[in-house]
């Protein structure tokens, strides 16, 4: 645990994830001051420190992670170089928060893991949903019993085909050398990770996945069932070419059923026997703030933060599961 009152961040790629989503929570956070930023763009690290209050900048990643100002690190780059990265910050005995998903591959997410526990420091990855105040009611409605025993989770998620994917430009997202299973690695993960959260860990899985519409290199439609450890029987389909977005949760229990997105700005319904009603709750403006403030309270108060490396290489083996025809 680090025994200090401010811990000094600095965070290691400043893209459109760090601008109002994450960065800002490490300055807001009681405890935490982000004292330096790093960009391959020496230009564009020196604009992000200017318009963020950021003290010092880096186009080395490996100078802002042996500077003995920095206490903690947080890696918000493409998941191809969470490894290369997480491995220095390890070595360096820091604590890491990596964006989601930990790795491209189980093998690279627990050998991060591994380096983390050999060097006895923390590791938490960005699965914030685990934190946010909206996702939590639903665990709390759960385990009151609002839906009697829990049966079964579906999951749909699809949109349509970006201008960017209809062009072929490139999207590292759906390049399958950085991201073999495109955009269902950026954003399924979010889903499993949290459906672990409320219900528990997987204990089978299987999948199917293609693509269908040969406009870039990753995969772009996937389903997948399992069964959690406690007999909660899932299913799941993600498309990323069809005519209209649809993002639609169900959990189905012996007197009722929770419904809700994982990421629309959609209310939970509740549908048991005392009739419907709807739950909406806001999230923040930096929607990793609560994840931000349990990192701290993980580090300064000794509270065990939700979302673990643990718990991230849980949801890289059932995203290898489904996957497992790559």
């Amino acid at each position: 645990m680090v025994k200090q009152r401010v811990i000094n961040w600095g965070i290691i790629g400043c893209g459109n994830v760090t601008e109002v989503k994450s960065g800002p929570a490490y300055q807001k956070v009681d405890n935490f001051k982000l004292t330096a930023v790093m960009r391959r763009n020496a230009d564009l690290a020196k604009d992000y420190a200017q318009r963020h209050n950021v003290e010092k900048y880096y186009a080395d990643a490996n100078a802002l992670i042996n500077d003995d100002s920095i206490d903690a690190i947080y890696i918000a780059t493409p998941p191809d170089t969470h490894k290369s990265l997480g491995l220095l910050v390890a070595a360096a005995g820091k604590p890491c928060c990596i964006e989601k998903p930990l790795a491209p591959t189980l093998q690279e997410s627990q050998a991060l893991l591994n380096a983390f526990e050999v060097a006895q420091v923390p590791l938490f990855v960005a699965y914030y949903r685990r934190s946010l105040p909206r996702f939590e009611k639903v665990k709390e409605l759960l385990d009151n019993g609002e839906i009697g025993e829990i049966r079964h989770i579906s999951w749909h998620l699809s949109a349509p085909a970006s201008e960017l994917d209809t062009a072929k430009t490139y999207n590292w997202r759906t390049d399958q050398a950085v991201a073999p299973g495109g955009y269902f690695d950026d954003l399924a993960s979010h889903g499993l990770n949290l459906f672990a959260h409320l219900l528990g860990d997987f204990e089978q899985v299987k999948g199917i996945s293609l693509n269908q519409q040969g406009l870039y290199s990753a995969i772009d439609a996937v389903s997948a069932c399992w069964m959690h450890k406690n007999g909660i029987t899932g299913a799941g389909s993600w498309n990323f070419g069809t005519a209209t977005r649809h993002d639609n949760v169900v959990i189905y229990g012996s007197s009722g059923e929770i419904s809700f997105a994982v990421f629309e700005e959609a209310p939970i319904s509740i549908n048991n026997q005392s009739g419907n009603r709807e739950l909406f709750i806001e999230h923040p403006e930096n929607v990793q703030l609560y994840h931000v403030q349990n990192i701290r309270a993980h580090l300064i108060d000794g509270v065990t933060h939700p979302s673990s490396g643990a718990s991230a290489v849980h949801t890289s083996w059932v995203m290898d599961q489904i996957l497992a025809t790559l």
